[in-house]
């Protein structure tokens, strides 16, 4: 019997998550006698959407049997999700709300899903972070995904939850890569206010743009203002062991949220379902985690000072 053939459909290689999420794919597939093919959207909606259609509509022998994306933008492709459904294509999201799912299940003769981390648990721990960072108060400067995106928005509004009142808040908006935070803290740096707001901890919504936070600060001229910006305390998410875990334990970060990626979990459930016909789940959760546990990350916090 040959493979099947999935497309696994992802955000941009300028970000170590989602280059995560290619290998898990590709280490899933031929244990499940899947063929995948990846494909990087390059940040950009129109490019995602336009790969995925070509997909669809391609001659049957080389139409794809599933598909399993990563959605760019603010939309999961809700006319996509219908035409591959209709050409009796499989349908996975990853890391997104996708609230046309429960309709298209109803018709479908394909398994439709999502998977997801769990967003709002990942802005819980980080604010969990912040409060052991900042035990006595202080200011966080944040930068947060892109706010089109549901698993920003639901990262914010987790934070939100589990931040202290007595910890000040401070967004800038990054796309997910290194190169955006870093030109988003510079901007930042070029306002007569950014003098005058003293920061304790400097947090980004994954590592990467962490790391563009650093180099931001890395470029500072005064040294003495340089070298108070990199003492502080910078936190991330995704935490993978290369990169976020690494960064941790050689104190590049002083923490991260470790996000299990989805892609082959995704690649496993529909090998599954399309062999055997069984049901998958409408919606799948993965659990995410401090790193360090919020316990060790609290003896960090003591040695951080808070704002006036």
């Amino acid at each position: 019997m040959a493979n099947l053939r999935f497309i696994v459909s992802l955000i941009t290689k300028d970000n170590d998550y989602q280059l995560e999420q290619a290998a898990a794919a590709q280490a899933a597939a031929p244990k499940v006698g899947v063929d995948a093919q990846i494909l990087y959207a390059d940040n950009d909606a129109i490019t995602q959407s336009t790969q995925l259609l070509k997909a669809i509509q391609s001659d049957a022998v080389m139409r794809p049997h599933a598909i399993i994306f990563e959605p760019v933008g603010g939309t999961a492709f809700p006319q996509v999700a219908q035409a591959a459904v209709s050409a009796k294509i499989g349908w996975a999201a990853l890391n997104r709300e996708a609230d046309y799912i429960p309709k298209l299940r109803k018709t479908a003769q394909v398994p439709v899903f999502s998977i997801s981390s769990d967003h709002k648990e990942i802005g819980r721990i980080q604010g969990r972070q912040f409060a052991a960072l900042l035990p006595k108060g202080g200011c966080v400067l944040h930068i947060q995904g892109p706010s089109e995106t549901s698993a920003a928005r639901d990262r914010t509004e987790g934070l939100q939850m589990t931040v202290p009142h007595s910890v000040q808040i401070i967004s800038l908006r990054g796309r997910w890569t290194e190169e955006s935070a870093q030109r988003a803290v510079e901007s930042w740096l070029r306002l007569n206010t950014s003098n005058k707001t003293q920061v304790d901890v400097v947090g980004a919504q994954n590592d990467l743009m962490a790391i563009g936070a650093r180099k931001a600060f890395e470029g500072v001229t005064n040294i003495a203002d340089r070298e108070r910006w990199l003492r502080l305390p910078f936190t991330g998410v995704d935490g993978l062991a290369k990169t976020g875990q690494a960064w941790v334990r050689g104190g590049t970060l002083a923490a991260t949220v470790v996000v299990p990626t989805n892609a082959g979990q995704a690649i496993f459930m529909l090998a599954e379902a399309l062999k055997t016909g069984k049901d998958v789940a409408e919606r799948t959760f993965t659990v995410p985690e401090s790193f360090p546990a919020i316990e060790k990350l609290a003896a960090k916090g003591e040695k951080v000072a808070p704002t006036a």
